[in-house]
């Protein structure tokens, strides 16, 4: 039987504790804690533009018949490089915008997974992340999106960045915890950023496709 999600946040109500619902959003707890369930950034990207097949815009393939040009996101890329599919062969190996191999190939980039516990605190919050599949000892930095109508806002989570990048484990797996001083909002996100330059960049993500990648993606409800 398929539960609603007004009745899959009851069952969680009901049980003290909380539950994510699958698309990625989440349940509210009493006293306001929730958890979020990160997904492919580029199966969000994908939904938000309307695309299809399901695209990463920031990871690329080969493909002899590609030109150079500007691609989604407006990040340019060179001849010979397209962005990656989530229907390509898993095997297929990944470059950046300017043709740079990444070391890994889409299954890799694909399998990640993870969680999100927020819970308010002396009026921010207290996030502890929890990944899963992540690239081992890739490095990565987490953000906070503000949508508006004049698009996207980035800032890094934990406001100042000071602890805001980690390093994935031999693994692939990897345990955050980010005191944001301003709380997250209903529709912020946060996103999580591989850096394939093997360095985070304060305040900035770095430049998208090259050496900034989304990876994954969680919404506020």
């Amino acid at each position: 039987m398929r539960l609603g999600r007004r009745s899959w946040c009851a069952g969680a109500a009901a049980a003290s504790v909380t539950l994510a619902w699958p698309d990625g959003q989440a349940c509210a707890q009493a006293g306001g804690a929730q958890v979020l369930v990160f997904v492919r950034h580029a199966t969000f990207f994908s939904q938000e533009t309307r695309r299809s097949p399901v695209i990463d815009p920031q990871i690329f393939v080969s493909d002899a018949t590609a030109v150079e040009g500007v691609g989604p996101q407006s990040i340019e890329h060179a001849a010979g490089l397209r962005p990656a599919r989530l229907d390509d062969a898993p095997d297929t190996v990944v470059y950046n915008a300017q043709g740079t191999k990444l070391g890994f190939a889409l299954d890799r980039w694909f399998a990640a997974g993870g969680t999100a516990d927020v819970v308010p605190r002396n009026g921010g919050d207290r996030i502890t992340c929890s990944f899963q599949k992540l690239i081992a000892f890739g490095v990565y930095s987490l953000f906070k999106i503000v949508f508006s109508s004049e698009g996207a806002t980035f800032t890094p989570l934990e406001g100042d960045a000071a602890a805001n990048g980690f390093t994935a484990r031999v693994d692939g797996s990897a345990n955050v915890v980010v005191t944001a001083l301003q709380p997250l909002q209903s529709g912020n996100a946060i996103v999580l950023i591989y850096h394939s330059d093997g360095q985070t960049h304060g305040a900035s993500r770095g430049q998208l496709g090259v050496t900034a990648h989304h990876e994954l993606i969680a919404r506020l409800p």
